[in-house]
């Protein structure tokens, strides 16, 4: 197991403008490889992409990056084009915890090697790594931290995400394992927002006309919470409830300068990204990798108003 205590700053890396669609060709290259990511207008998503496939030319390989949207028959034609290109080696963020194993599989078929970041699968010894964020360990930062803001009694309702991500489970059940320790904080209400800023807005104005009183509102990554932020703001009850995010993006950092966000769990998402092309060059170049285990977490960090000027880039935080 992986655990990183700091999230290095990889601004180096992070290309200024997204390379996400196309690929990144180098002079001599070792081979191509394939990078699949789900939704690129989620900055975080974009950032992965972005980051591995710097990565990748950085040790001479060339990337080319697409996108499956959460859609398991897309990820199923982006790993065909993958086979059909020749990839030595995907970098790929699972859609579906089951429903992608099917297409790691066809590409072990094809003996090239799968790296998996940011989301599992529910089998393990197909993919040669599961690079992750320590979402358990992330979401008892952000609930201890969300008590601290919201305090120990009251109301409060839940955004979850998508069903189909085993981190949806995880954190929710990071945040309960935290909160349930409280006895005068009562969850009113959840409801699935699908990791989605329009659908947690959505959602909030739902549970907001049917939870009227609550005080707080916890959510399972930063564009619900984003959503949730606008909904308050539209009724007039942002100032009397407390929001907390997680991801680390840009615009939660921006919502906590602002006051709106109380915090934001940084999920080290350049670092993981990075090492996932790290270890496919070292598989490609040894048959191994440097790693104890299949699975491997990265320690997430709190992002709050006490620390947020640290901030340095994307999904990183200086120290």
């Amino acid at each position: 197991m992986f655990k990183r205590t700091k999230v290095l700053l990889l601004s180096a890396i992070v290309l200024s403008a997204p390379i996400l669609g196309g690929s990144v060709t180098s002079a001599s290259a070792a081979g191509l490889i394939s990078i699949i990511v789900n939704d690129p207008a989620n900055p975080y998503w974009l950032t992965e992409g972005n980051v591995a496939a710097a990565e990748a030319k950085k040790l001479g390989y060339d990337a080319n990056v697409g996108a499956h949207k959460g859609d398991t028959n897309t990820e199923s034609n982006l790993i065909d084009t993958a086979i059909t290109n020749k990839s030595v080696a995907i970098i790929l963020d699972p859609a579906n915890a089951s429903g992608s194993i099917g297409a790691v599989k066809k590409a072990i078929s094809a003996n090239i090697p799968v790296f998996l970041v940011n989301a599992e699968i529910n089998q393990a010894g197909l993919a040669k790594a599961q690079l992750v964020s320590n979402n358990a360990q992330g979401a008892a930062l952000g609930a201890q931290e969300w008590v601290k803001q919201v305090g120990e009694k009251g109301k409060y309702v839940e955004l979850l995400g998508a069903p189909s991500d085993n981190n949806a489970a995880t954190r929710s059940n990071g945040y309960e394992t935290v909160l349930s320790q409280y006895s005068d904080l009562e969850k009113s209400g959840s409801d699935v927002a699908n990791w989605d800023r329009t659908q947690g807005h959505d959602k909030m104005q739902s549970l907001l006309q049917a939870h009227p009183n609550v005080t707080g509102v916890i959510s399972g990554n930063d564009e619900m919470a984003l959503g949730a932020i606008a909904a308050l703001k539209e009724s007039g009850k942002l100032s009397g409830i407390k929001v907390g995010g997680f991801d680390g993006s840009p615009d939660a950092v921006a919502a906590i300068k602002a006051g709106e966000l109380q915090y934001t769990v940084l999920q080290p998402v350049a670092v993981f990204s990075a090492k996932a092309v790290d270890q496919a060059d070292q598989f490609l170049k040894s048959g191994k990798i440097d790693a104890p285990a299949e699975k491997q977490l990265f320690d997430c960090l709190l992002i709050t108003k006490d620390n947020v000027a640290k901030y340095t880039a994307p999904f990183t935080l200086s120290q």
